[in-house]
């Protein structure tokens, strides 16, 4: 009965992984996985083949485990060329979206490829915004200023939306070494982009565990952070502090964390902007904060603060 079941879906399987790997030709740099697939259906017509003759010529249907028992060790003696696929970043560890699991043999979020391809990241960069100039010739190319004031932070449309969490415990704090990405060479908190799926609480909580190997309990959000780069790049942040925690301190390919007394913060090996408003979230006010930054140069900032309380 099951072999008969198995016949008889076996060809709907086979089209799903066909389709499979016509979507992976429209993707570049898909290849292995490509062939990955063609290794898959070789399997399975091999195992469908076993079936078949089991169920024509009425053998025992226990003949079917030794069938799948050569399919399974063919999977696994061949198994670099049958499953490139993962469901997860291989740097960072983000879930990759579906595309990026049937394709892009280097196994990598878009973020994490142009970290390491930093030509041809640049390169795309400067044909996209080539091609929306051409497609809107009207519309004016953002001209970054030097000062706060003079930018129109009421139309502001960020590039990112982001999370930084400060998890206390007693006297201290947690920090981390970035490692690479925007920052490196930086302390920092943990932090990173809120997904487009998620709250900014479930990215705090969700990039804090990826970049600690920590799992925090209580987030309280403590303030806004505005930052306009000089080449184009703009990051809305908010920050949140957290108590209680579970798991690990764990060190990752992007951050090295490590506590700090909360007394003894390292400011001359953070960004700029840190020792203006952090002393302020620590003594119990909400913030927002403005920024201008050449790089990791601070060029100007305004900072509003107010008791948590006040009406």
């Amino acid at each position: 009965m099951i072999l008969e079941q198995i016949d008889d879906n076996y060809m709907w399987a086979l089209v799903f992984i066909l389709i499979v790997n016509l979507s992976q030709r429209k993707i570049p740099h898909s290849d292995r996985k490509r062939f990955a697939t063609i290794w898959i259906c070789a399997i399975m017509m091999l195992f469908e083949i076993g079936t078949v003759t089991i169920i024509v010529r009425k053998w025992n249907h226990y003949w079917a485990w030794a069938v799948l028992g050569i399919c399974v060790a063919l999977a696994v003696i061949f198994r670099s060329r049958v499953w490139p696929f993962r469901l997860h970043c291989r740097k960072c560890h983000k879930k990759l979206d579906w595309n990026h699991i049937i394709g892009h043999d280097d196994n990598l979020c878009p973020d994490c490829y142009d970290l390491e391809h930093p030509d041809e990241a640049k390169e795309r960069k400067e044909k996209e915004k080539a091609k929306e100039i051409e497609e809107h010739p009207d519309r004016k190319p953002l001209v970054v200023p030097y000062t706060v004031a003079e930018m129109d932070w009421d139309v502001w449309n960020p590039s990112d939306r982001c999370v930084i969490t400060y998890l206390f415990d007693g006297d201290n704090v947690l920090l981390i070494d970035k490692k690479r990405g925007l920052g490196t060479g930086l302390v920092n908190a943990p932090g990173g982009h809120i997904e487009a799926a998620e709250t900014a609480d479930e990215a705090a909580k969700r990039e804090f565990k990826e970049e600690t190997g920590l799992v925090i309990e209580e987030l309280s959000r403590r303030g806004e952070l505005s930052f306009q780069f000089k080449d184009g790049l703009g990051e809305h942040a908010y920050v949140y502090f957290a108590k209680g925690y579970s798991g690990t301190l764990a060190e990752c390919d992007e951050t090295r964390p490590f506590w700090q007394k909360k007394t003894d913060l390292p400011y001359d090996r953070m960004w700029e902007d840190d020792q203006l408003w952090l002393p302020i979230a620590m003594s119990g006010k909400l913030f927002k904060g403005y920024f201008i930054f050449d790089g990791q140069k601070m060029l100007d900032h305004k900072i509003e603060s107010w008791d948590e309380h006040a009406d």
